[in-house]
């Protein structure tokens, strides 16, 4: 199912395919194709050279222990993730590591490294969905994660399924809805607070 952007200037074929599936077909993701996406992370841009990203991944078929201990921390309104083959927790390291130091921009970066690796699983026909909606606490624990971690999101990578394999209608239509909207350029481009830029 595509849903392409209805975009008012050009951009990459990548992120004119790219949204947020609900539903996931279960087939495997071949290793090579994974570690592809993890490397456009890893050459992500971070403050001081950082590189504050970290991610647990659990691949369904190889690695089903770390798959079930992301899955117990998702939120009860986002079970339909536990049907992806690989869930994937992006953590950040809050300290800086030459100075201990705190990190404020260690969040934006994590996300930054995300953004690149959403791409690079849109040019390869991967989809991805970005949750908040889990307990950052459990995964703390479960994962033993030091004190300077924190994590950030629980990511449901795969490639695109059916809405049929969605137990709940809701869900279902909101998977199959061909609307996608953003604000305006005029909304969030500015040259002074909320003076248009363009």
């Amino acid at each position: 199912m595509d849903k392409p952007t209805l975009n008012d200037h050009s951009i990459l074929g990548a992120l004119r395919q790219r949204w947020s599936p609900l539903a996931f077909d279960p087939k495997p993701v071949p290793t090579e194709l994974l570690l592809s996406l993890f490397e456009a992370a890893r050459w992500s841009a971070s403050c001081f050279g950082e590189e504050p990203w970290r991610f647990i991944v659990g691949v369904k078929a190889t690695a089903t222990d770390t798959f079930e201990k992301l899955a117990s921390t998702l939120v009860a309104g986002n079970s339909w993730a536990t049907k992806a083959p690989i869930l994937i927790l992006g953590v950040a390291k809050e300290t800086f590591t030459y100075n201990g130091s705190e990190n404020r921009f260690a969040s934006y970066d994590v996300g930054q490294a995300v953004g690149q690796l959403t791409v690079q699983a849109a040019s390869a026909g991967l989809y991805l969905h970005q949750m908040g909606g889990f307990d950052a606490a459990k995964a703390q624990e479960i994962f033993a994660l030091p004190s300077d971690f924190a994590p950030q999101s629980l990511i449901a990578l795969g490639y695109l399924g059916e809405a049929d394999l969605l137990d709940d209608e809701k869900q279902r239509e909101r998977h199959n809805s061909p609307v996608r909207k953003r604000k305006p350029l005029s909304e969030i481009v500015f040259t002074e607070w909320e003076k248009a830029a363009f």
